[in-house]
């Protein structure tokens, strides 16, 4: 009898039938998505903040997630942070994985950042609790044992901030995995001197002094167990490296090379200032290689995608996304259920 209970409980966090699995957390499900665009379209939907709110300060943010989710059934859980001068809903079709929602079971969370000034961006005092509030209300609609691992998903200033929160003792307990969108990479692949928006008509940036660039990885790496994916446009980087000190960390093979083909293009772009290849230019078709370094020790994934053709801000494309997607889901996780029942 008591199994009996604590199974109707856990089946009552999402619903007690298949349809009111479609609000969970108070946020509707629907198909097609909401506030879903193409290319220049987007540009006044980048004004929707989100469809979810966060409980405890008001804010606004994107919740997706599969309709026809069963209750008990296990799911990845991505926070998905845009970067400087970004919003969630750029970010959202930037790294498009809300695609995949169905059919990799995945659950994302995607905030925009408090601070506008001079440009929105990431600040520890303004966003780092906004972040734990989503986490704790996706770990308590969806049920923390139902999560089999929780992903940070950063691009540019989010990979940065993300790089920065994930080894605090609140995330350190709760992610598996950190995904790096031209945010920096553990064993550094430093930005081009050059590196930033274009100036007038296009022309590049004056190039930066030694060491005063975007900044990368520090020489300490990361101090908690995790699973790194590194994506960058080839235009970004000096270089990639054939080496990965996470890899070495875990033991893994050497890496395996292969291609990813995208015939369709990503969803957006820099509508005001892309022409300068190393910012990026108009979303297109692409190739990418993905360097993955298999059998790590513990299921860890570790692996760098490159991005070919490719700078800073031109969305992933259909194909390199659910490649992505496809490594974060076969990594190892687990924190979330190894959490006190209470938390």
């Amino acid at each position: 009898m008591i199994r009996k209970l604590m199974a109707l409980a856990a089946f009552s966090l999402l619903g007690a039938t298949p349809a009111m699995a479609r609000d969970v957390g108070g946020v509707a499900c629907t198909t097609p998505q909401v506030a879903r665009c193409v290319g220049e379209a987007c540009i006044p939907a980048m004004a929707n903040l989100g469809n979810g709110t966060d409980a405890k300060t008001g804010r606004q943010y994107f919740l997706d997630y599969p309709c026809d989710l069963k209750p008990g059934e296990k799911v990845t859980f991505i926070l998905n942070i845009h970067g400087a001068g970004g919003v969630g809903n750029w970010q959202r079709h930037y790294f498009p994985a809300v695609d995949y929602v169905n059919k990799h079971r995945l659950v994302i969370a995607t905030p925009t950042a408090a601070t506008a000034n001079p440009v929105r961006r990431w600040v520890a005092e303004a966003d780092d609790a906004h972040l734990q509030n989503i986490t704790d209300q996706v770990f308590a609609a969806f049920g923390a044992k139902n999560i089999r691992a929780m992903w940070l998903a950063g691009h540019s200033q989010g990979g940065f901030t993300s790089n920065r929160i994930v080894c605090t003792d609140y995330f350190k307990a709760r992610v598996d995995g950190w995904l790096s969108l031209s945010g920096g990479r553990i064993g550094a692949a430093p930005f081009v001197s050059a590196f930033g928006p274009p100036g007038p008509g296009g022309a590049p940036p004056a190039p930066r002094p030694p060491g005063s660039g975007p900044p990368g990885m520090g020489a300490a790496p990361p101090a908690c167990d995790f699973s790194h994916i590194f994506a960058i446009g080839e235009y970004e980087i000096s270089a990639l490296p054939e080496t990965s000190p996470w890899a070495e960390k875990y033991g893994c093979a050497p890496r395996v090379r292969r291609e990813v083909v995208d015939e369709a293009p990503g969803y957006v772009w820099d509508y005001a200032r892309h022409g300068y290849k190393v910012w990026g230019m108009k979303a297109g078709p692409g190739t990418a290689e993905v360097f993955e370094y298999p059998k790590c020790k513990d299921g860890r994934v570790v692996a760098d995608v490159v991005r070919i053709d490719k700078g800073h801000t031109e969305g992933l494309e259909p194909k390199v996304t659910e490649a992505i997607v496809k490594l974060m889901v076969s990594a190892k996780g687990g924190k979330a259920r190894a959490l006190p029942a209470a938390d």
